[in-house]
């Protein structure tokens, strides 16, 4: 009788195999490729009898650096052959004339870029499987916990250099053919859908992106687009968001726009970069500089592109099933439809029927729509939402987080509402002014001194900056946040208010509405004429941050004469003052010949029988030290005390 010999079928991940036989992916897959092993790029199901065959090649290809591969294939396919990130691909990509994940490459450059990491390619045709083993898949497992997400954007940049222009073209181009009727749906944020991924921006004014929701904690951009005109360069505005991008330490991808105009000059855009510590690729650093046309839409896509490729570099993450968090974007009131909110989520998942807390609104979720006007019942990490159903308008930058039930949302709404009342009528949301500066630092909450310099006259600019700068020492930084020409605006308290800076004005004046802007937000605005004045107050202040300073003073010099026991004292050293004196508790250091063997407190000091404050030169004394009784007949101790030293 013939026994029937059953073979387990299993699913195994080709990356562990790779790792297993220290192979590139690609060579793993070239091999089950070549013996007509059916996979998908990531995973294969196999029996043992076949899995014994594909060790036995993979086997053979120990050691080996050649991989076989199909012609036409593309950077997305590179990365999974060579077990490298996508990003890691575009970045070789970029020093070669650079390319998209889906573009079919030559031959000439995927050899070039394989032999970049050190691999050689066998170009393989087509074969007919040697033998094919199709098993079902087993369904796959969810996920759970951290997760990959979009990236979220805010693009910036002076007037009328093609901020609006370049959201309309990537709208229209990628998301308005999708919306409901073909009309554009405005909710204050929406989502671009690529191959590669999505992308979330935030079409808001770019500075309210950063100042009025840092003003209250909230940070929700990753990634700032910065916009210059060719052929215009920085101007104003531009610096103004340079330094919002920074203050906000997210990174910078400058969009130069424009290059269809014949006076463009994106050579001259990048060559004015450095001046503002923004270091373009071309120059060797990290930022990425991406010329486009928002009329032609040349450009576009590989600014796309650069932005999923440094979201990839920053590992963008969020948990789905995590605890609820997300910001307000945009609020309003609609005639018919009551308090309506954007919202993003950025942690856990939003859901019709929803109890929440937002600000000091709250409310149950009764209708969420997408950017695209269509209805949502759940919406994950890097989703904008509209939602309705609050009590009240929140405000932009408000954060929302979830409650059981409608009537703890209330609860916790009224009592913040009630405080927030309160603390309009006595101490108001301060921001920071030079005489509290000294009481930060004594709480331990700050160390820089931030400043926003306005001034007449760009050579005033460069002259307060400059000596403002060289008052910097090792322990309080002077941090220039934000300089420029003009009076004191609102934008300048508000990106204050949010950094904690004072802002400072040379022979201009606050407008009215930065007036009652400071006020409110409690940031102190000081205004000089005479440039010495100015520096003057600053150098105070920077004074008063100073932390104490302490030098070391020479007490005197004791030599140990003898080790004794006492009963309760336990081992004292008897000594004679050779030189100067010695107190009760002062600091020592006990020496044996060169070398250094206690450093601390001498805890009692006797002459004769009596307990003593202090001996002096020529007396004989009974030292103990605190914690320390390896002491020897020969050491010498060296008394001192730190004394505090004016400056």
């Amino acid at each position: 009788m013939q026994t029937e010999v059953k073979t387990n079928s299993m699913t195994v991940a080709i990356a562990d195999l790779a790792k297993e036989f220290e192979l590139a992916p690609g060579q793993v897959t070239g091999v089950l490729d070549e013996l007509g092993v059916a996979h998908d790029q990531s995973s294969v199901d196999v029996d043992d009898d076949t899995m014994a065959i594909v060790r036995e090649g993979l086997t053979e290809l120990i050691g080996s650096k050649e991989m076989s591969m199909a012609r036409g294939r593309t950077p997305r396919d590179l990365a999974s052959a060579l077990g490298v990130s996508p990003p890691e691909v575009l970045k070789k990509l970029m020093s070669m004339g650079g390319a998209t994940l889906t573009t079919t490459l030559k031959d000439e450059v995927t050899e070039k870029l394989v032999s970049s990491f050190g691999y050689a390619i066998t170009w393989a045709d087509s074969a007919k499987p040697k033998k094919a083993v199709v098993t079902a898949r087993p369904e796959a497992k969810k996920s759970s916990g951290a997760q990959h997400r979009p990236p979220v954007v805010t693009i910036m940049g002076h007037v009328d250099h093609g901020k609006t222009s370049l959201l309309d073209y990537i709208r229209k181009a990628n998301v308005a053919g999708k919306e409901h009727g073909g009309i554009t749906q405005h909710i204050g944020a929406y989502q671009v859908e690529l191959p590669e991924g999505r992308i979330t921006f935030l079409d808001t004014p770019g500075h309210a992106a950063f100042t009025a929701m840092r003003a209250r904690g909230a940070q929700v951009t990753d990634i700032a687009i910065l916009v210059v005109a060719a052929d215009d360069g920085i101007m104003p505005q531009t610096k103004e968001a340079i330094s919002h991008a920074k203050n906000a330490g997210v990174p910078i991808i400058v969009a130069v726009n424009k290059i269809d105009r014949p006076d463009a000059n994106p050579d001259k855009v990048i060559q004015q970069l450095p001046e503002f510590d923004i270091i373009p690729e071309q120059y060797g650093g990290q930022v990425i500089v991406c010329p486009v046309s928002a009329i032609t839409g040349e450009g576009v896509p590989h600014l796309l592109e650069m932005i999923l490729l440094q979201a990839g570099v920053m590992e963008l993450t969020a948990d789905p099933k995590g605890e609820l968090k997300g910001t307000v974007i945009e609020a309003k009131l609609e005639k018919g439809r009551g308090p309506v909110a954007t919202i993003l989520v950025q942690e856990g998942t939003l859901h019709i029927g929803d109890a929440l807390v937002v600000g000091s609104t709250f409310g149950r979720i009764k209708a969420m729509n997408d950017y695209l006007g269509e209805k949502l019942k759940d919406a994950g990490p890097s989703t904008p939402v509209e939602i309705l159903g609050l009590s009240d308008v929140p405000a932009a930058g408000d954060v929302i987080e979830f409650e059981p039930d409608e009537r703890s949302a209330r609860a916790i709404a009224d009592t913040r509402k009630e405080k927030v009342r309160t603390d309009s009528l006595s101490t108001a949301d301060r921001g920071i002014t030079l005489q509290e500066l000294r009481a930060r630092l004594s709480e331990g909450t700050t160390k820089d001194l931030n400043l926003i310099i306005k001034a007449d006259v760009h050579g005033s600019v460069e002259a307060v900056r400059g000596m403002l700068e060289k008052i910097a020492n090792e322990e309080v930084t002077v941090k220039i946040i934000y300089s420029a020409v003009g009076q004191i605006t609102e934008n300048d308290v508000l990106l204050a208010s949010a950094s904690n800076a004072i802002v400072v004005g040379f022979n201009v004046k606050p407008e009215g509405g930065a007036k009652k802007e400071a006020e409110k937000r409690k940031v102190e605005i000081r205004t000089y004429n005479i440039i010495y004045e100015l520096i003057e107050d600053i150098e105070k202040a920077v004074k008063g941050m100073l932390e104490p300073k302490f030098e070391e003073q020479y007490l005197g010099t004791i030599e140990i004469r003898v080790r004794f026991q006492l009963s309760r004292k336990g081992i004292v050293a008897g000594c004679y003052v050779s030189d100067g004196k010695a107190t009760r508790g002062c600091l020592c250091r006990v020496m044996r010949g060169n070398d250094q063997v206690f450093q601390g407190k001498i805890s009692s000091l006797k002459h004769l029988k009596d307990d003593v404050k202090e001996v002096t030169v020529g007396m004989e004394c009974g030292i103990t030290f605190e914690g320390w009784e390896a002491f020897q007949e020969g050491d010498v101790i060296n008394a001192y005390e730190m004394v505090l030293v004016n400056e």
